[in-house]
């Protein structure tokens, strides 16, 4: 399996090649973790540049596919159409692993069939322990597209809040300056008092 987390600038196309064997089953799976809208455009071709699979501007997908030809298949993630966001990609290239389910009962006696069973329990466990994995990766995934929004959000408030203090002490500046404005006014009238 291939698993990893990549950094597209804007205007620019990763691509990724991986050697897969005729009949193999296997699973492209990628999430956008940060940058602009969360979106990136996706293709996979084959080892004849036959397109397989082309998603635009998604923020997440999964695609499975049993190959009918051997060879270096191609996917790319492109960022063309943004501007200026620079994304950051995490993707997982899983080929399916043959089934190792318990050896053939050839074995003869209780002993044989002890070890298949301990062997069916193992392979069992193992498999569960991969779904567990897999569940983390998705929830560490999570948790860092969530950590991304809030911390963007604390810098826009941060933003906000220091722009709104400035212009406070600017109003209360210019507030000290007209009242000191209005009462340093000199007399016009001489120091007289008429009727």
């Amino acid at each position: 399996a291939v698993v990893s987390t990549q950094s597209t600038g804007e205007h620019e196309v990763q691509c990724f090649h991986e050697t897969i064997p005729n009949g193999k089953k296997f699973t492209l799976e990628y999430q956008v973790i940060s940058g602009g809208h969360f979106d990136v455009d996706c293709h996979l071709m084959s080892p004849s540049s036959k397109v397989m699979y082309k998603e635009q501007r998604k923020q997440y997908d999964t695609f499975h596919h049993t190959t009918v030809e051997g060879g270096e298949y191609t996917f790319c993630f492109s960022n063309e159409f943004s501007t200026f966001a620079h994304k950051t990609v995490y993707f997982d290239l899983e080929l399916e692993e043959e089934s190792k389910d318990a050896p053939g009962q050839d074995g003869a006696g209780a002993h044989a069939t002890a070890l298949t069973q301990l062997e069916s329990s193992a392979y069992a466990i193992h498999e569960a322990l991969r779904l567990v994995v897999d569940y983390q990766n998705h929830h560490r995934l999570k948790e860092r597209i969530g950590r991304e929004v809030a911390e963007y959000l604390c810098e826009r408030v941060q933003n906000w809040s220091i722009g709104q203090t400035v212009l406070i002490v600017i109003v209360a500046l210019g507030q000290v300056f007209m009242l000191r404005k209005l009462f340093n006014r000199p007399t016009a009238r001489g120091g007289k008092v008429g009727i």
